[in-house]
């Protein structure tokens, strides 16, 4: 489409960005040391997040501050389907290569809709939307379907590097959007927060 950023393309083009960023560790503890300090997720008592891989913003040390701040945390199991069933974390030694292998939490399987009790959810993007908060993910729908669960007052937050907030991400109708951006620069509202 004219005018129109090319998902596949703009996947591949910040695949190949992230893989030559300098400095990924001072990223990832800059955006947990920004979400820590809010109090709406020093408050939040369930937070479903994810076990980063690869060149993500690293989630291990979120999550393991916010369960050693007593938040139970929720993390992703991938269901054949796709879908994300939830089991909870409970500490380092919890972690187990999953079938992809992909760490997951060796707790019991919570089912689908467990997101929809969670007071804070913390997703992976590519890019997000600042216009219109819309999240551009590896193409699998597997978020979009469990941000479809999530109630609309609760905060959504994508964790991106610099860089990757990006206009014109193109939305299709089964995309979801954040409400917010968390940054090494800081939390970003996007969308119509």
């Amino acid at each position: 489409m004219e005018g129109r950023v090319d998902k596949a393309e703009l996947r591949r083009r910040i695949v190949a960005a992230r893989a030559g960023l300098a400095d990924p560790r001072g990223s990832a503890t800059a955006i947990r040391e920004t979400l820590l300090d809010q109090p709406w997720v020093q408050m939040a008592g369930l937070v479903a997040c994810y076990w980063s891989m690869g060149s993500e913003p690293s989630t291990h040390g979120l999550i393991f501050a916010l369960w050693k701040h007593g938040a139970t945390v929720i993390l992703p199991v991938l269901r054949p389907d796709n879908d994300l069933d939830w089991a909870v974390y409970d500490g380092p030694e919890s972690m187990a290569p999953g079938p992809r292998g992909v760490m997951e939490p060796v707790d019991t399987r919570r089912g689908v809709d467990t997101i929809r009790t969670a007071a804070l959810v913390i997703v992976p993007a590519l890019a997000v939307d600042p216009s219109t908060g819309v999240r551009l993910g590896r193409g699998g729908g597997s978020y979009d379907r469990a941000l479809a669960r999530v109630g609309p007052n609760v905060p959504t937050v994508a964790l991106l590097h610099e860089g990757e907030l990006i206009e014109g991400i193109p939305a299709e109708p089964h995309d979801r959007a954040v409400s917010m951006a968390a940054l090494p620069s800081g939390i970003v509202g996007v969308g119509r927060m």
